[in-house]
Order: C-alpha cells, then sequence, then structure tokens
C-alpha cells in the first residue's frame, strides 16, 4: 500500500479566512460566534450563528465563476484554491492522476431557498436556468476539477457532518491503492439560511443562548445545542514517494481512518458509544504512542448526548488513561461547520502535530461530572504530539476518525 501525505491545506472559516488567519485565530481562542447578520427571525428562538466575515471571493475566483456559483461552492474554490496552491501539484502531477473528493451535508441551500421563493412570487418560468447546478450536491467536486483540470475519480461524499472527513479518508485509500497520485479533498457548507435555522432549531438541536460567550460549549454543564457555521476546508493529498521526489513541502502523514456505522438512530448517536469507539481503534491501528503524546480533536458539538458520548468512546478507547490524552473541540470558536467541519478541523490537528501546541476548548467555565477528561479549558497548551486523531459524526449514525502524524 502506498504511503500518503498532505502536502497542501486550505480553509475559510468562521475564524479566518486563509490558513494564516485560521490559525492565529485558533490559538488566541477567538469566537467566531455572533448575531445572526444576513436576516431576521421574529421571535424565533435561534439568533447566533458563525458566519463567514469579510470574505471577497473576487480575491480568488473570476466574476463569472462567482456568477454561476452557490456560496457552498464558492467557498470550496477559495479553500481549494489556497491548498492547490500550497501544493504545487499543477504541472507536477499528470491531470488525470489528480482526483477530487469534496462534499457537501446540504449543497447549495442558499440557491434552492432563494429560487423557491422566486418560483413563488414570480412564477415557475422566471426560475433561474442556473438553478439545478447551482444547487445540486456534487457541483463544488465538479466545478473544482474544471477550475484545476482534475481528470482523476471525482466524487462527492455527503455522510451529514462527517462528510469532509468522509471525503479525506476515502482520498487516503485512493491514493493508497493507486487509483491517483494526488487528491483534492474536503467538504463545503453555507447554509445559514431561515429555513435551516428554523429547521435545526425544531429540532432542538440549535443553541438557544443570546450570549455568543456561551453558545457552543463542548463538554460544559452548560452546554444546549451546537451553533451553525459555514465555510470550508481542502487539503491536498499525495502519494509520499512522489512528494519526496518533487521536493514538495509535506506537512504531515495520514496513517489512519477509521469508518463505522452506528445502526441506532437517525439523528442521535448510540449512548454504548461502541462504534464511534470502534471508528477511533481503526484510525489508531498500528499507532502505538503514548496518551499524553496524543491530540484528540473531538466532533464536540456542544449537544448533551454527543458530548457525553464522545467522552464514553475515548474512555473505552483508552481505559484508564483517556485523562491523559488531549483532547479540545474547536466547534467551540467555529461553532459546527457541519459538511466542511471535519475537514477544518483535521486542519487544526495538523496544526497541533507540528505546532506541538493544542488548541483550546473555549467558554469551558462549568465542568460536567459526564465530561471529565483534559479538553483543553480556555488556553492552548503545549505538548509533545506525535499522533492527531481527528473525529467526525454524522446524522444517520455516520462515525469517522482521521489519524496524523509526522514523517516518519
Amino acid at each position: 500500500m502506498n504511503r500518503v501525505v498532505v502536502t497542501g491545506a486550505g480553509c475559510v472559516t468562521p475564524i479566518g479566512n486563509s490558513l494564516d488567519e485560521f490559525e492565529k485565530a485558533l490559538y488566541a481562542g477567538k469566537n467566531g460566534i455572533g448575531k445572526i447578520t444576513r436576516f431576521e427571525l421574529p421571535d424565533y428562538k435561534c439568533t447566533l450563528a458563525a458566519e463567514v466575515k469579510d470574505f471577497d471571493p473576487a480575491a480568488r475566483l473570476d466574476k463569472n465563476a462567482i456568477r454561476k456559483s452557490d456560496l457552498y461552492t464558492i467557498y470550496a474554490l477559495c479553500a481549494a484554491e489556497e491548498a492547490v496552491g500550497m501544493s504545487g501539484i499543477i504541472g507536477r502531477v499528470d491531470p488525470e492522476e489528480i482526483g477530487v473528493y469534496i462534499g457537501s451535508g446540504i449543497g447549495g441551500f442558499n440557491t434552492f431557498c432563494s429560487e423557491h421563493e422566486n418560483m413563488l412570487k414570480n412564477g415557475a418560468r422566471r426560475v433561474s436556468p442556473q438553478f439545478i447546478p447551482k444547487m445540486i450536491g456534487n457541483i463544488a467536486a465538479g466545478s473544482t476539477a474544471i477550475h484545476f483540470g482534475a481528470k482523476g475519480p471525482c466524487i462527492a461524499h455527503t455522510t451529514a457532518c462527517a462528510t469532509s472527513a468522509t471525503a479525506i479518508g476515502e482520498a487516503y485509500r485512493a491514493i493508497q491503492v493507486g487509483a491517483a497520485t494526488a487528491m483534492i479533498c474536503g467538504g463545503s457548507e453555507a447554509t445559514i439560511t431561515p429555513l435551516a435555522v428554523a429547521g435545526f432549531g425544531n429540532m432542538q438541536a440549535l443553541s438557544t443562548a443570546t450570549d455568543p460567550d456561551a453558545a457552543s460549549l463542548p463538554f460544559d454543564k452548560r452546554r444546549g445545542g451546537f451553533v451553525m457555521g459555514e465555510g470550508a476546508g481542502v487539503l491536498v493529498l499525495e502519494e509520499y514517494e512522489h512528494a519526496v521526489a518533487r521536493g514538495a513541502e509535506i506537512l504531515a502523514e495520514v496513517v489512519g481512518y477509521g469508518t463505522t456505522c452506528d445502526a441506532h438512530h437517525i439523528t442521535a448517536p448510540d449512548p454504548t458509544a461502541e462504534e464511534v469507539a470502534r471508528a477511533i481503534r481503526l484510525a489508531k491501528k498500528g499507532n502505538d504512542v503514548s496518551p499524553e503524546k496524543i491530540y484528540f480533536n473531538a466532533h464536540g458539538t456542544g449537544t448533551k448526548l454527543n458530548d457525553a458520548t464522545e467522552t464514553a468512546a475515548l474512555k473505552k478507547v483508552f481505559g484508564e488513561d483517556a485523562g491523559r490524552v488531549h483532547i479540545s473541540s474547536t466547534k467551540s470558536m467555529t461553532g459546527h461547520m457541519l459538511g466542511a467541519a471535519g475537514a477544518v478541523e483535521a486542519i487544526a490537528s495538523i496544526y497541533a502535530l507540528r505546532n506541538g501546541e493544542v488548541p483550546p476548548t473555549i467558554n469551558l467555565n462549568e465542568p460536567d461530572e459526564e465530561c471529565d477528561l483534559d479538553y483543553t479549558p480556555n488556553k492552548p497548551v503545549k505538548a509533545d504530539i506525535e499522533l492527531a486523531l481527528s473525529n467526525s459524526l454524522g446524522f444517520g449514525g455516520h462515525n469517522v476518525c482521521l489519524a496524523f502524524s509526522k514523517v516518519r
């Protein structure tokens, strides 16, 4: 099996629209959550979101691409531009050997909502001919392949909030077996709309807090739901020998991927945590590292069930040593970026590995007896990290864990 390394990364997030901005904000404990600015839902209980701010796609994309694309595709293309630019694969890898796995949990929801409203107001003849291609969930992957002339495998995975972690894991497998030399992979989401907020809110998944510093509270006793975020995260994975031969900078090595299904409930995690634990074990398999040298980027949504279940899974995997593992939830800063979350959190995990510093779980002020591990409250911690695990769970029972290490 081929070894697989990361040679590029890019992101658009609620705490920064580039890798440099994201890294600085991550370690500063910046809170990307605030009052929703794009619309008002009078008398509705959910008023906060983690919006992307000061975003100018024209700095990276031409006007035609912007005009023809939903916001989720625009986020994906901008993140991919940064990742591919960093990697230097264009012109160094055969286009037929470059694949694209970029998914989305929901797809072009802004376009869906605006065109539905347009039809109700103005009639069917006024619906844009661009409606379907802008909306469909595979178009970020297709547009990225077109943008870079990537002619290898192109797939848009959808595993809800585990989507971009799945895309990275499957891209890793594709390179392992020789189906591609390089893969542009990750996910994107742009669903901060009245309909999505109402939908998630009415299923009691969202926080109803009005204070941004008391809203996204992973592992805190006060937690009451997630805060919707948005953006994109993209990695470039490459076959190790090829990357070394061309002198590429290697950010990390992908050393494991675990994927399982609870087969339990469409939205709630299985409280036994058996399959979450198995996904972690699968990713960790063959990577024998002392617990204090492991960083675990938790799915950590700030819902009652998720955080308790994930804590239980870690105890199943590490036993009495679970308290020695460095854990944090960067969703405390970014909110829940849904289909983009896994990729952005993979980038955060790579930073922890490279910097020897664990990003914090901000606003963790009231510990919960159900969540009694080391979640790195409020301040980053220096640590000699040898293995980074990034965990993602999704509606439908999807469990995904990715493992990264320094090149050995």
